[in-house]
């Protein structure tokens, strides 16, 4: 077990113990605050994807729980089952004890990534084609845990910076019918499919000064939202660079918006 700091001041015990498979922590010595447990997701061909799962605290199979799925960045990729929440701002969105709920992070294997989105080594905002494996791995192992937690499909959520917030788009637009609510952060999409999505709330952040991501990504991912019908939040911080992360996940708001939203069903008239 170890301590993690939150926004340099709230700090939390969290566990670390290898939990292969699907088996949970009971031991004694488990933590008060939350259950932050290691795993390794395996599927029928052997693949695998490392991940990190919060556990609410007490829980109650008979209770039903929101899921929030958090995408980490291109810096965080390996296979250590650790680095994926090195930006672990993110945590708060999962530790309101009124409301709470799960949050998984799976790791991006080194040099791969969660969409076919590099280009020369630079990202562009189109995601054609089949899924990455990991992006597909990711999916098998939301339906896994489906099958194992009791889980509010009205209540997922997803959300990821940089590589993670391409993967955030990506996502929504391949499981349309998956999601509650996304909160991109300085990532891009294939605006011509913004019709696909615009029935879902989002929450868009950027940086105006990225330079690692063009916050002209984000513009133009509103803009095509807005023409699709849809009402997204955009907050765009000026004098601000790449990382955006740790004050987008600050934002006083940002929680009671993100866990308030229930998953829409598209109008497929109004899609055709």
């Amino acid at each position: 077990m170890h301590w993690v700091t939150l926004s340099g001041s709230l700090m939390l015990l969290v566990s670390t113990a290898f939990l292969p498979g699907n088996g949970l922590s009971s031991s004694e010595d488990s933590p008060k605050e939350i259950q932050l447990v290691k795993r390794v997701y395996r599927n029928a061909y052997g693949d695998e994807l490392p991940y990190q799962v919060l556990v609410p605290k007490g829980y109650d199979a008979a209770r039903q729980y929101p899921l929030i799925l958090f995408l980490h960045g291109a810096g965080e990729r390996g296979s250590d089952n650790e680095a994926q929440l090195h930006h672990s701002e993110v945590l708060q969105l999962a530790l309101d004890p009124q409301d709470p709920c799960f949050l998984v992070a799976p790791q991006c294997p080194a040099g791969d990534s969660w969409v076919p989105f590099l280009v020369g080594g630079r990202p562009t905002s189109r995601e054609p084609g089949a899924p990455t494996k990991p992006m597909q791995l990711t999916i098998e192992l939301l339906e896994q845990l489906a099958g194992e937690f009791n889980l509010d499909r009205s209540r997922w959520y997803v959300t990821g910076l940089s590589m993670g917030g391409f993967g955030t788009f990506d996502l929504l637009l391949r499981k349309p019918d998956w999601f509650a609510a996304g909160v991109p952060i300085c990532g891009g999409m294939d605006v011509s499919r913004a019709k696909e999505i615009a029935h879902i709330p989002l929450w868009i952040f950027h940086g105006a000064d990225d330079r690692v991501v063009s916050p002209e990504l984000s513009r133009k991912a509103i803009k095509a939202l807005q023409d699709a019908g849809a009402q997204p939040r955009y907050t765009e911080y000026h004098g601000v660079g790449h990382n955006v992360w740790s004050r987008a996940y600050c934002e006083p708001e940002l929680r009671g918006w993100l866990l308030s939203q229930r998953r829409k069903s598209r109008d497929v008239n109004s899609s055709q």
